[in-house]
């Protein structure tokens, strides 16, 4: 069917095409002939193809335009005869004998034209008559065409100021006037359009409408590029009546398409200056329309004026924009009561982009904003429409984008009352934007108050409390958005101790209650970032005159950690914990230091049974414990002796051979006189040796091969470090004898790692010989 009237259609517009061009032939011949009454005969012929009524708008534009080509050349013709002596008033009475009323009108337009040029009649005398005469086309479709024509032709003659059309007798009111009678004229014509027809078409004739919305805007671009249009003749005649029209004819594409061109046509400067006017009238338009759209665009438009001008912005202060606006948009609202959700949000995101970009000095204005739009969502629970919901991120966002720092954002109390209404999901979305903002403006969080309120925005990343059930989250994406809190957590600090202690324990209180997957990630540097505290008062002497004492800190430090080996996470609370001992080390605090190791090294006997992972956690536990000067001799041997014992227990020779000769470590510190036992040194050495031996042998019964000769080597090494130190149990003899011993090992050619790591050692020595001074006569006692 649809494809049946489309041919059909082409078959009317190719017959009146032709029957156009054939009777157009005749009028150029009458034309080249200079006989007038059979040029107006042709002519009305040619123009009565456009009394059809069986084409669509976009076929009779096709149709229009082969008219509107001829008619300029019948126009010119026309003032040719004029100049040859045909009275022009004659001319257009002459034109009115015409038969039919659409090709009789079209040719007092033509003829209305020259008549205007001649200037032997005031403009807008001819401009009334001719405005006047169109009412009696009342068909939509050849009405506004025919109107259309009226505008195309008088465009550039109507009495303007610094036109040639102006005097005393025409003024620029008399143009101003003749545009609206015209645009209101077409406008009630385009309406009229939706009315014609069933009720079936209708998505057709909306099709049709739009099609044709261009004719009659295009009389509010003419009066914008009127110069006579000032600011005060825009408020006081021209937005008044085109405002008027729009509201009176209840049409929901004309009001939303004359509303926008309204908005895009005028100058910045006058929608500034009769903001009131125009929003005055967005509550009377029809509920269907799209405001959300218009006062959008009218808002970007004001926020660019004010980009691109700041001698302007005083201006927005003085007429009140924010206000006006903030109180339009509140009744549009109120007056469109089924309003979607997504429209209030948008306009609202929109109002705050405006706000942010006029007015960012107002934080007030601002959360005004924000507040606003609480009270609309306020009764609407989580927010389920996808659009809204990224919409309201955009809005959430836009403080972030403009401010570039969180710290201004926290300072609008209605902030997180909007986050309140997004969804889990979207919550976690919102964190992230907020997190990522303030690393990139490494932007510092410096009191307790604002942490707080920085992680009541940010909630849906630290606790899982009000996920729904089955929610599953992706694995990857955990790990990201946990990671980026963990980098959040050292932007968060103040160099004073009493504060930065305020501030863990606000992080403490939201880690520990937001499940125990999370801790592993924010435990350590929540740790690390109050051990910065402690460093940071250590270094201001601090704690003698602090309330919170560094003995407090420690205890809240051991209570963090311990949440960690249920997580279950043992491996890092064992690091934390060494850590913790090594700061307590460093602010003297003996008992303190003692009770992390001991925490320790029970997590070591109770929860690291892997032997890869004991070897490590030795190494860490020996590593800091050399470095501990606050023990006393008691606690120092009670803790050594642990480690030694625990070095003994290794599943794996060659680890339980390293781990005690790395012991020796641990009797002789060359900067403390207290701690230099070298019978104990040569004790561990020694030991070390004879478990070599013993992974030697064993190597041997397993294999039929004497085993590896690395470790011989390592110890050797360690005799040397030792007796370079100057240890006294550590002699020549000892270091010569384990020299001989590997130097007769049957494996050493067969191991040509073990071979270059023997040769390496050797050359050391031989490089030490070399030096003068003690060093050098040492090892020159030692022969190899």
């Amino acid at each position: 069917m649809i494809a049946d009237g489309s041919e059909d259609e082409e078959k009317w517009l190719a017959a009146g095409a032709a029957a156009f061009k054939q009777n157009a032939f005749y009028m150029q011949r009458a034309i080249d002939s200079n006989n007038l009454k059979d040029a107006l005969k042709y002519s009305a012929q040619m123009l009565s193809e456009l009394r059809t009524s069986k084409l669509s708008p976009h076929k009779y534009y096709d149709l229009y335009m082969r008219a509107f080509d001829e008619l300029r050349k019948l126009e010119i013709f026309f003032l040719e005869e004029t100049r040859r002596g045909c009275s022009v008033i004659e001319l257009y009475e002459l034109v009115q004998h015409a038969g039919n009323i659409l090709p009789r009108l079209y040719l007092l337009c033509t003829a209305g034209s020259v008549y205007i040029k001649t200037k032997e009649a005031p403009a807008k005398e001819i401009l009334k008559d001719l405005v006047e005469m169109c009412r009696g086309i009342q068909h939509p479709l050849r009405g506004l065409f025919l109107r259309s024509y009226l505008a195309q032709i008088s465009r550039d003659k109507l009495p303007d100021i610094g036109s040639e059309y102006e005097g005393d007798a025409d003024t620029v009111t008399d143009a101003v006037e003749f545009v609206l009678l015209n645009f209101t004229e077409m406008n009630k014509l385009w309406v009229r359009m939706q009315h014609q027809g069933p009720a079936r078409e209708k998505e057709r004739r909306d099709k049709e409408r739009g099609e044709l919305r261009d004719l009659v805007g295009k009389n509010l671009h003419v009066l914008s590029q009127l110069e006579g249009v000032d600011l005060d003749m825009y408020r006081d005649t021209v937005l008044p009546r085109v405002l008027e029209q729009i509201v009176n004819c209840r049409d929901e594409i004309a009001q939303y398409y004359l509303i926008d061109c309204i908005i895009q046509v005028f100058p910045d400067e006058y929608h500034l200056q009769t903001l009131d006017v125009l929003l005055g009238a967005c509550p009377q338009l029809q509920p269907s329309v799209d405001i959300m759209t218009v006062l959008s665009r009218l808002m970007e438009r004001l926020s660019n004026y004010a980009a691109l001008n700041a001698e302007v912005l005083p201006y927005f202060l003085q007429v009140e924009a924010f206000s006006k606006l903030n109180n339009a948009i509140g009744k549009v609202i109120e007056a469109q009561e089924d309003m979607p959700i997504l429209s209030a949000v948008t306009l609202y995101s929109s109002l705050l982009k405006f706000t942010l970009h006029v007015h960012p000095d107002r934080l007030d204005y601002a959360d005004q904003v924000l507040g606003s739009c609480v009270k609309q969502l306020s009764g609407k629970g989580k927010i389920d429409d996808t659009r809204a919901t990224k919409e309201l991120v955009s809005l959430l966002s836009a403080p972030l984008e403009k401010y570039n720092d969180v710290v201004t954002a926290l300072k609008l109390t209605n902030y997180p009352l909007v986050v309140e209404y997004l969804d889990t999901e979207t919550k976690r979305i919102m964190a992230t934007v907020i997190i990522r903002s303030i690393m990139k403006n490494n932007t510092l969080i410096t009191t307790a108050e604002k942490v707080e309120a920085l992680f009541e925005l940010i909630k849906g990343l630290i606790s899982d409390l009000d996920e729904p059930q089955g929610l599953e989250v992706d694995e990857d994406d955990f790990e990201e958005e946990q990671n980026s809190v963990a980098r959040l957590i050292h932007m968060l600090y103040n160099d004073d101790p009493e504060e930065m202690f305020k501030i863990v324990s606000i992080l403490k209180k939201h880690f520990l209650t937001g499940g125990p997957k999370r801790l592993k990630f924010t435990i350590p540097p929540l740790v690390v970032s109050t051990l910065k505290a402690i460093a940071s008062g250590r270094r201001q002497s601090f704690w003698k005159e602090a309330s919170v004492t560094a003995t407090k800190i420690f205890q809240f430090l051991n209570q963090i950690i311990e949440a960690l080996p249920n997580v279950p996470s043992p491996d890092l609370a064992f690091r934390l914990y060494l850590q913790c001992a090594e700061a307590a080390n460093k602010c003297d605090e003996e008992p303190i230091a003692y009770e992390f190791f001991t925490q320790a090294y029970i997590l070591y006997e109770e929860e690291i049974s892997d032997s890869k992972a004991q070897v490590t956690a030795l190494q860490l536990i020996i590593g800091t414990l050399q470095r501990m000067h606050v023990f006393g001799v008691e606690n120092r041997d009670t803790l050594t002796h642990k480690a030694t014992g625990y070095s003994a227990k290794l599943l794996k020779k060659p680890d339980q051979c390293r781990a005690v000769y790395a012991c020796s470590h641990l009797f002789w510190l060359e900067d403390r006189e207290t701690i230099q036992d070298g019978e104990r040194v040569l004790l561990c050495l020694k030991r070390a040796l004879k478990i070599a031996n013993s992974a030697q042998q064993m190597a041997n019964t397993a294999r039929g091969s004497t085993g590896s000769v690395t470790l011989f080597i390592e110890i050797l090494n360690k005799y040397l470090y030792f007796y370079q130190k100057g240890v006294p149990q550590i002699t020549v003899e000892s270091v010569e004898s384990l020299i001989k011993l590997i130097k007769n090992e049957e494996s050493m050619p067969s191991d040509p790692s073990a071979e270059s790591f023997f040769a390496s050692t050797l050359q050391f020595m031989e490089f030490e010989k070399q030096k003068e001074g003690a060093i050098g006569e040492r090892y020159q006692e030692i022969k190899v």
